[in-house]
């Protein structure tokens, strides 16, 4: 924009100039060519200059002359933007107004703000210096440059080159004049930025010492609130004790009656429920020509077999398929390969009604334990007794009854159950030790077994399964149990096929 005005203004001068030459009277004529190629040489010069500059703005700025060849900036319309220091100073006055109802933590923010926005201005102000800057390298060769034009014109030409001359001193003049309210503004704008920085320190010492003072004193109310509830129960157990004899003790004995006869009227409630789904039971029964043997706890054998007043079908042409369900009309839930005639529950079972459906000769028949599975005796307290060991590995003695689907004919095993993975092993042959992963597989044995309540099956890793026969029942759901928990903790859940 700048080599386009310049240019104008040189064509302008060229045109008056041919307007008016054959009315000057001269010695030499000027020839128009020359002129031209003199009004080019400017516009080349002009444009070298411009080359080595970075300008603030793709606009040159608009000037007049003031008396004495001042000059006068052209007001701008529609652009009021106030001065960093007005900014700063409303900023400050906003604050002061404010800090009487602003909350110690909102005080400090308010200053970290205003810190940032210090920090912001001083930035800026470096920029400014550096535009500042060009623009005396700007004027400098501006000036250096109409100088030389000024030795190669003459007339009126001349005179132009000095007014431009002229033009640019006082610009020179006025980026100075500017350049020192801008260095007092920087000084201002650097004074309140460190200021801003104290008070932000000192406004974080202030909420550190009102914390710790909140701090004491709701220790101080809770020791008071403690002390306060032991009187005022000490309190009340003096006034029962003064008023054992009185009306209040009489409602207290009636209250206990009644809790003692809803107690009463629950229990026959829940007995009669027992009682009425016996008899449903026992009605179905009737239609139904086996029954289901066993105790309903953990560690037993369920076992299905043919009544001994019905003409059924032997069980040995029969298929089966056992479930679990949170009660009879639930949603039941198949145990994956527990396809047999006899399951024994394992310690996922617990607390859960077992069911099996019977198919022979075409026709489906359902039988149910009398209620849900109940934890062994004495299972809770041997699993809390091997984790509160220093040694956290639960180690046992096993025999391996089948090897990968296949019966499998082998001496004394130690099968060793550790809180990151679990190993079986004969001296130093190991036969799997692997960690707890989603690939493996643990549960109570759900196929043929010589003893299903003391026999699991385990699957290390895909393609290698294990059907272990351990000493005693517990034994064997100790280690189901323990096995689940170190998993839980690996975030893995183990659990049987299809579970």
């Amino acid at each position: 924009m700048m080599i386009s005005q310049t240019s104008c203004f040189w064509e302008e001068r060229l045109k008056n100039y041919n307007k008016t030459k054959d009315k000057i009277p001269t010695m030499t004529k000027v020839c128009p060519e020359m002129q031209e190629k003199k009004v080019c040489e400017a516009v080349v010069v002009v444009e070298a200059i411009s080359a080595d500059v970075s300008f603030a703005s793709n606009q040159f700025p608009s000037y007049k002359l003031g008396p004495d060849d001042q000059i006068v900036d052209e007001p701008k319309e529609n652009e009021k933007h106030p001065s960093v220091k007005d900014v700063v100073d409303k900023e400050t006055g906003d604050l002061s107004d404010q800090h009487k109802r602003l909350s110690v933590r909102d005080l400090a923010c308010k200053f970290d703000k205003n810190l940032a926005a210090a920090a912001k201005l001083v930035d800026e102000a470096k920029l400014s210096e550096v535009t500042s800057l060009e623009g005396h390298v700007m004027l400098k060769k501006l000036r250096d440059a109409l100088e030389s034009m000024r030795g190669r014109m003459d007339g009126r030409n001349k005179e132009a080159v000095e007014k431009a001359i002229s033009m640019v001193e006082a610009l020179a003049v006025k980026l100075t004049q500017h350049e020192g309210g801008f260095i007092q503004e920087k000084t201002e704008v650097k004074k309140l930025a460190s200021f801003l920085k104290q008070a932000s320190e000192d406004a974080k010492k202030l909420v550190n010492q009102e914390r710790s003072f909140a701090c004491a004193e709701i220790d101080s109310a809770r020791t008071l609130v403690m002390r306060l509830g032991g009187a005022f129960e000490e309190q009340e157990l003096c006034s029962k004790a003064s008023r054992a004899q009185g009306p209040v003790m009489g409602m207290q004995h009636e209250l206990h009656d009644l809790k003692s006869q809803i107690q009463e009227k629950s229990a026959y409630s829940i007995k009669l429920q027992r009682e009425i789904a016996i008899i449903k039971r026992a009605e179905g029964s009737k239609s139904c020509p086996y029954v289901l043997d066993g105790a309903q706890t953990l560690g037993s054998c369920l076992k299905i077999r043919a009544s001994s007043d019905s003409n059924a079908s032997d069980i040995s042409k029969c298929s089966f398929q056992w479930y679990r369900a949170a009660s009879e009309s639930s949603r039941r839930e198949a145990i994956s390969g527990a396809n047999q005639s006899v399951y024994a529950p394992e310690p996922y079972d617990v607390g859960r009604v077992i069911q099996a459906d019977i198919l022979c000769n075409g026709q489906k028949f359902t039988v149910t334990t009398e209620g849900r599975i109940n934890t062994a005796s004495g299972l809770q307290s041997r699993v809390e007794s091997l984790m509160r060991k220093s040694n956290s590995e639960f180690t046992v003695m096993v025999v391996i009854s089948q090897m990968n689907g296949q019966d499998h004919v082998s001496r004394s095993h130690v099968f060793t159950v550790g809180k990151a993975r679990v190993k079986l092993s004969r001296g130093w042959i190991t036969k799997a030790r692997e960690i707890y992963s989603n690939s493996m597989q643990l549960c109570g044995v759900r196929g043929n077994a010589n003893a299903p309540a003391k026999a699991l099956f385990w699957q290390p890793r895909k393609g290698l399964s294990f059907l272990l026969t351990f000493e005693s029942e517990q034994e064997r759901n100790a280690a189901i149990v323990l096995s689940r928990k170190y998993a839980y903790d690996c975030n893995v859940t183990l659990v049987g096929p299809d579970d």
